[in-house]
């Protein structure tokens, strides 16, 4: 069983996908849903309305958060093709909601002249289903409703202008997040897992979870000292390496460029980029 948030003639409304049916809950997306009632339990708020999955748009898996949390330099191949050092804590960064989009929507990225360096980022995304606050390691895993996939989508000129990613990273309507929530009792603490992104059938990334330095409990115990993490809280684990801006030479995103970002588990987000 999977949780999404599927767009509706009214609006959207959140969803359980359970062998290609999508039932329709009656909670306006899967965020309300997570701070509504425990994962296991949202069945019994099922309108009675069933779609196919080809009937359905997927929308942002958690439309508006209160906090999008992405976490940088996790994976030891990333690091280092990109220049750095290894970190000694994780190293954090926000994004905005009006950044996200859904599993299929276009990308929209800016013309050459603005941006010429728009990068591709497959990470393990973690959703967080109850309160935490300075949690154990038990707690911390306890605190995860489950995972889904972003495309942490990164525009590197702008996040080389200072020493702050911020700038580079939360650009309306370019990151794909979802396509949907993949529980805790399925996929365990996301250890294990096939990452991989490929753009116009081109493999750029391909590694696993066990790589990361810090991991998804790592990350909710860190951040839940420093602010109590919330139902439907974002964390992005981070990417590992393959990146554009880490080739040699450098690649870039343009405009039509079909860019597939899947783990394994999961699911896949297939978005194609439009220059706005």
């Amino acid at each position: 069983m999977k949780l999404g948030t599927i767009r509706t003639e009214t609006g959207t409304a959140a969803a359980l996908i359970d062998d290609g049916t999508v039932a329709e809950l009656s909670y306006v997306d899967a965020g309300h849903a997570l701070r509504a009632a425990p994962l296991g339990t949202l069945g019994q708020a099922r309108t009675g309305i069933e779609l196919g999955l080809d009937e359905v748009s997927f929308a942002p898996l958690v439309p508006n958060p209160s906090k999008i949390v992405c976490v940088g330099l996790n994976y030891r191949d990333h690091v280092e093709e990109m220049g750095r050092e290894v970190p000694s804590a994780p190293t954090c960064f926000a994004k905005f909601s009006g950044a996200l989009i859904g599993s299929s929507d276009d990308i929209e990225i800016p013309s050459p002249d603005v941006s010429a360096a728009v990068d591709w980022e497959v990470e393990l995304t973690v959703v967080i289903g109850s309160s935490v606050r300075n949690a154990s390691s038990t707690a911390a895993l306890d605190a995860i409703a489950g995972y889904t996939v972003m495309n942490d989508i990164s525009m590197r000129d702008w996040q080389r202008r200072s020493i702050q990613f911020l700038a580079g990273k939360t650009w309306e309507h370019c990151t794909p997040l979802g396509p949907w929530l993949v529980g805790t009792d399925e996929l365990g603490d996301g250890s294990g897992l096939d990452v991989a992104c490929e753009v116009n059938g081109v493999t750029k990334q391909s590694s696993n979870t066990d790589h990361l330095i810090f991991t998804a409990v790592d990350l909710v115990q860190d951040l839940s000292r420093v602010i109590t993490l919330e139902p439907g809280d974002i964390i992005a684990t981070g990417t590992p390496g393959g990146v554009g801006a880490g080739r040699d030479p450098q690649e870039f995103l343009k405009s039509g460029d079909v860019v597939t970002t899947t783990i394994e588990g999961i699911g896949s987000l297939v978005n194609t980029c439009r220059q706005q």
